[in-house]
C-alpha cells in the first residue's frame, strides 16, 4: 500500500533517482520557449486580474463572477497535479490495472460527497471553510479550530508541492533545485497578491485546458501506435511486462483490503474537506452554479484518468522497448515517475517533450498558488479578520493583512522547500487528505446536516479527528518504517482513515450532547424556509 501513497506525491519521491541520473538532459530551445512562455502567459493573466480586484469579494471568490463552467475546469485543474498526471502513469507503468483503483478515489468522491454539499456551502458562507462552519456555530474557539486545521492541511500539503516542484525543474531543464524553489515561490506569491482568486481560477483554468489537451493528444498517438486497438496495445504490455498477465487484473488491495479501503475513504472524504478545494464553491453567483460545476469538473476528471490508463500503458508497451530510456541498471531513467515524459518524447519528439514540461510546471505553479491563497486567506479573513479586528475589519485592512501573509507563507514555503531536499515527503500528501477527511469534513457535514452539532462538539470532534491522524500516521507504516526505520509499524494501516473518521464524528456527536451548554446557531440552512434562504444568499453576495 506505501506504494500507492508515495506515486500520489510523483514529483517528491523521485529524489534518489534524480541524484542517480541527473536531469533528463540538457533543455532544448523548444522546451526553454515553452517554459518562459508558461511564465509570460500566467504573469499576463495575473495582470489582467488585479485591474479587477478591488473588493475583499474579488480577491477572496472572483466577486462571484465565475461561471458553473469555468468553475468546473477550476476545481479539475485543483485536482490534477502534477501527482495526478506524473504519479498515476508510473503506476500503470509499473503494476498496470492497480493504477487505475487509485484514480476512482477522485472520480467516486467528487460526485458522492460534494454534491452534498456544494449548493449549501455557496448559501452558508461567503469566502472560506470557515464561513460555513460559524454561520452554523458561535464562538470564537470554532475560527480558531477552522483556521488552524486550514493551515495544518495546507502546509502539509504545501511542502510537498514544493519539494516536488524543485525536483521536478531539476529534473526537467537542470536548474539548480534551491533555484528552482525560489523560482515557484516568487512566482507564486505574485500570483496570490497580485491577482487575487480571480488570477489563481484562470490559472487553473488555462492549467486544466493544457492538461485535457496534452493528455487527448498523447493518448492519440498511443493508439495510433497500435492501429488504434486497446487489444493490440494491452497485448504489447503484457508481452514486454514482468507481471506477464496479472497486469491486467487488480492486485494491491487484495494484499491488504484494509489499507485499501482506508485510503479510499481518504481520497473520497479528504477532497471534500481540502480548504482549497472548498474554496471554489464560493467564486460561483449562485447554487445552480456550484452544482453545475461539480458536474462539469467530474467530466473532465473522468476523461482525464481514463486518458491515464491509456497513457500509462502506452508507456509500459513502448518505454521498456527503448533501452535508450533506461539506465545501467535497466531502471527509468529519473525514476518511474518520468515515464510520462520520456513517453512524450518518443511520441512527438522535442516539440512534445518541452509542450508537456511546460504544462507540468503549469500545473505545479496553480497548485500552490491556491494553496498559498487558502491558506493566507485563513490568516486574514478567519483570524485577523474576525478575532482581531472583529466586525469593524475594513476590507482594504484585511486585503492588506492577506497579501502580507502571502508573502510570510511564500518565504515559508521556500524556506521548507529547501529544508526538506532530498527527503521522501511523500507521506504528506496523505496526512494531508487523512487530517481533511477526519477533521474538516466531519465538521463540515454536520454543521450543515445536523442542527444538533455545537460548537464544542464541533471543536472537540475536529481536534479528536485531526490529533488521531497525526499521531496513528507517525505510527504507521509511512514514518514508523520508512522514514524512521523500526523493523515493523506500530499500527499497520496506512492512512488511518478507516479509524480516524468514525471517531471524529463520534466525538463530534458526543461532546454535543452530553458535554457542551446549549449554544445558538447563527443559521441552519436545512430548516429555514425559503425566503430566510434567500435573504441569505443575496446577503451573502452582498457581501
Amino acid at each position: 500500500m506505501k506504494k500507492w501513497i508515495t506515486a500520489f506525491a510523483a514529483s517528491a519521491s523521485a529524489t534518489h533517482a534524480l541524484a542517480a541520473g541527473g536531469a533528463i538532459g540538457s533543455p532544448s530551445a523548444i522546451a526553454v520557449l515553452l517554459f518562459l512562455a508558461v511564465i509570460s502567459i500566467t504573469l499576463a493573466i495575473t495582470w489582467w486580474a488585479a485591474r479587477r480586484t478591488s473588493s475583499a469579494s474579488d480577491f477572496y471568490a472572483a466577486g462571484g463572477r465565475i461561471s458553473g463552467f469555468q468553475n468546473g475546469l477550476a476545481i479539475t485543474g485543483d485536482a490534477l497535479s502534477a501527482g495526478a498526471f506524473l504519479g498515476l502513469t508510473a503506476l500503470v507503468f509499473s503494476s498496470g490495472f492497480d493504477g487505475l483503483i487509485y484514480a476512482i478515489g477522485y472520480t467516486t468522491g467528487l460526485p458522492i460527497v460534494v454534491f452534498l454539499m456544494a449548493g449549501k456551502l455557496r448559501q452558508l458562507g461567503k469566502f472560506t471553510f470557515t464561513d460555513v462552519v460559524c454561520s452554523r456555530l458561535s464562538g470564537s474557539a470554532i475560527r480558531v479550530f477552522s483556521a488552524c486545521a486550514s493551515l495544518i492541511i495546507v502546509a502539509f500539503y504545501l511542502i510537498a508541492q514544493m519539494v516536488g516542484a524543485g525536483q521536478l525543474i531539476q529534473l526537467l531543464f537542470g536548474i539548480d533545485y534551491n533555484l528552482a524553489i525560489v523560482l515557484v515561490g516568487v512566482l507564486m506569491v505574485l500570483y496570490v497578491v497580485f491577482g487575487g482568486m480571480m488570477a489563481t481560477t484562470w490559472v487553473q483554468i488555462i492549467k486544466a485546458v493544457l492538461m485535457l489537451c496534452v493528455g487527448g493528444a498523447i493518448t492519440f498517438l498511443v493508439w495510433k501506435q497500435f492501429g488504434f486497438s486497446m487489444g493490440a496495445l494491452l497485448r504489447k504490455a503484457v508481452e514486454v511486462h514482468p507481471g506477464k498477465d496479472a497486469i491486467l487484473s487488480p492486485t494491491a488491495f487484495a494484499k491488504d483490503p484494509l489499507s485499501g479501503l482506508s485510503l479510499g475513504i481518504a481520497l473520497m472524504l479528504g477532497t471534500a474537506g481540502l480548504p482549497h478545494v472548498l474554496m471554489r464553491f464560493f467564486t460561483v453567483p449562485d447554487a445552480k452554479a456550484a452544482r453545475t460545476s461539480v458536474l462539469w469538473a467530474t467530466i473532465f476528471m473522468n476523461c482525464f484518468y481514463a486518458m491515464i490508463f491509456v497513457i500509462g500503458f502506452g508507456a509500459l508497451a513502448l518505454l521498456r522497448t527503448h533501452p535508450e530510456y533506461m539506465d545501467a541498471k535497466g531502471l527509468l531513467i529519473g525514476g518511474s515517475n518520468t515515464a510520462a515524459l520520456h513517453l512524450s518524447h518518443i511520441l512527438g519528439g522535442e516539440i512534445m517533450f518541452g509542450l508537456v514540461s511546460a504544462v507540468a510546471f503549469a500545473t505545479i505553479l496553480a497548485v500552490v498558488a491556491g494553496l498559498t491563497l487558502s491558506g493566507a486567506s485563513a490568516i486574514s479573513h478567519d483570524i485577523y479578520g474576525a478575532l482581531f479586528r472583529h466586525k469593524t475589519a475594513d476590507a482594504r485592512d484585511e486585503i492588506r493583512i492577506v497579501r502580507v501573509a502571502t508573502i510570510a507563507l511564500g518565504l515559508f514555503a521556500i524556506a521548507l522547500g529547501i529544508a526538506f531536499k532530498g527527503q521522501n515527503v511523500a507521506y504528506m500528501i496523505s496526512l494531508a487528505f487523512s487530517i481533511a477527511c477526519s477533521s474538516t469534513f466531519p465538521v463540515l457535514i454536520l454543521a450543515i446536516y445536523w442542527n444538533r452539532l455545537t460548537a464544542t462538539g464541533a471543536v472537540v470532534g475536529g481536534s479528536v479527528g485531526l490529533l488521531s491522524s497525526l499521531v496513528l500516521t507517525v505510527l504507521g507504516p509511512a514514518i514508523w518504517v520508512k522514514v524512521l526505520g523500526h523493523a515493523s509499524p506500530v499500527f499497520p494501516m496506512d492512512p488511518p482513515a478507516l479509524i480516524t473518521v468514525p471517531l471524529a464524528f463520534l466525538a463530534c456527536v458526543i461532546a454535543s450532547r452530553y458535554w457542551a451548554p446549549t449554544e445558538s446557531t447563527p443559521g441552519d440552512l436545512r430548516h429555514s424556509s425559503p425566503h430566510r434562504g434567500k435573504a441569505q444568499l443575496e446577503a451573502n453576495q452582498a457581501g
